[in-house]
């Protein structure tokens, strides 16, 4: 199989939880032989000037830093062929339910990525909507992005 679909990567990185499912999926898609990771688009490595709020919290008062990096993650959900987020159960994201909204008015495929020990506990009904599928992060490495198929979540839903 060759590297020939790009992901935006939507995942937080805010806390240890965010940070450890952020980390393994990250390492399962490079190891996915179906991934074009290098022109992929992931906001982590893409806030506007280079500038983490992480590290930086008084950015987060900054108009110019907040549209630039806003418009960028819009253009990289536009410009990707599939939308990937990293969707934790206990932590609804706010901001990643924007990005799949978003994705699902560009006609993206949507594929929700939860962490094994997550996996099966009820999610929102509206990112359960959304999405195409939803897999566990250990099969992150082996999905067939080439391939992708639509397939239902085997927990519940609130």
């Amino acid at each position: 199989m060759t590297k020939t679909k790009t992901v935006y990567f939507g995942a937080g990185w805010f806390n240890d939880k965010q940070n450890k499912a952020y980390n393994e999926a990250m390492a399962a898609l490079k190891a996915n032989p179906t991934i074009d990771l290098e022109n992929s688009y992931v906001p982590l490595q893409n806030q506007y000037k280079g500038i983490r709020v992480d590290e930086h919290p008084e950015y987060l008062h900054d108009i110019e830093w907040a549209t630039a990096t806003y418009r960028n993650d819009l253009t990289g959900i536009k410009t990707s062929d599939i939308m990937l987020g990293v969707y934790l159960p206990d932590e609804e994201d706010v901001g990643l339910g924007m990005e799949l909204g978003y994705a699902l008015s560009q006609g993206k495929f949507i594929l929700l990525v939860i962490p094994d020990e997550y996996y099966g506990k009820p999610i929102n009904l509206m990112s359960w909507g959304v999405c195409d599928n939803a897999i566990k992060i250990s099969e992150l490495k082996d999905y067939d992005f080439n391939n992708p198929r639509f397939g239902f979540y085997d927990g519940a839903v609130y």
